[in-house]
């Protein structure tokens, strides 16, 4: 499967190493608008890509919205211990192929996972949980949330019913992750998102060459 086999990554060696990072909320808090901002002003990010079998919609680009496998080839990838994280849903797998992930890790590149708890759960159980960032998006309260969704005018009321009940069991696991947020304002939230992930990249487990630069400070 050489198409999960690497990135894009620089040429010279990274100055420190990527992170997780991962973005959780409800469906309708805004996560979805948060990360495109965000991958749209921020080069060292860039958006993990899931692997699926289910069909491709029209218009989506294998290798860019997902890579689309068949089920045989899925389980071969969960027996090879090839995906980072995977659930079913709706009769689909949805997994995160491991080797882009830590390829860009290793280059010093951050991967931005939208995610729900389940798969942060499994996130944080890798060997690579120490790389994880976890930040949860809360929207500013229940009500504001169902306008959200009615706004769209793309369900049924039934639908929006249960993606509210679905909603409520989602904000239950807010205490999983590092960092919480309410999105009442997009703006707002989006500089706290910034600030995280800024200081996040500073913290000294990731300065690989910290300690060659100390020592050659030193003159030791």
């Amino acid at each position: 499967m050489t198409r999960f086999s690497r990135p894009d990554v620089p040429a010279r060696g990274p100055e420190r190493r990527g992170l997780m990072f991962v973005l959780s909320s409800p469906s309708g808090a805004g996560k979805t608008t948060l990360s495109r901002a965000l991958l749209a002003e921020d080069g060292d990010i860039t958006m993990s890509v899931s692997a699926t079998t289910r069909p491709p919609r029209p218009g989506e680009v294998d290798g860019v919205d997902y890579y689309f496998v068949s089920p045989d080839q899925f389980q071969t990838m969960i027996e090879g211990n090839a995906l980072l994280e995977w659930a079913t849903v709706f009769g689909n797998r949805y997994g995160t192929p491991r080797r882009p992930v830590e390829d860009s890790l290793a280059a010093g590149r951050d991967v931005l996972f939208d995610i729900d708890w389940q798969g942060t759960q499994q996130l944080q159980q890798t060997d690579a949980a120490s790389d994880l960032v976890r930040v949860f998006i809360l929207p500013p309260h229940l009500a504001e949330l169902e306008r959200r969704l009615i706004g769209r005018n793309t369900d049924h009321p039934e639908v929006i019913a249960d993606r509210m009940a679905r909603a409520c069991d989602e904000i239950r696991h807010w205490g999983e992750y590092d960092y919480v947020l309410v999105n009442d304002d997009a703006e707002t939230c989006l500089n706290e998102i910034r600030a995280i992930l800024k200081a996040e990249r500073l913290r000294r487990k990731r300065q690989l060459g910290l300690a060659n630069f100390v020592r050659g400070m030193l003159g030791e």
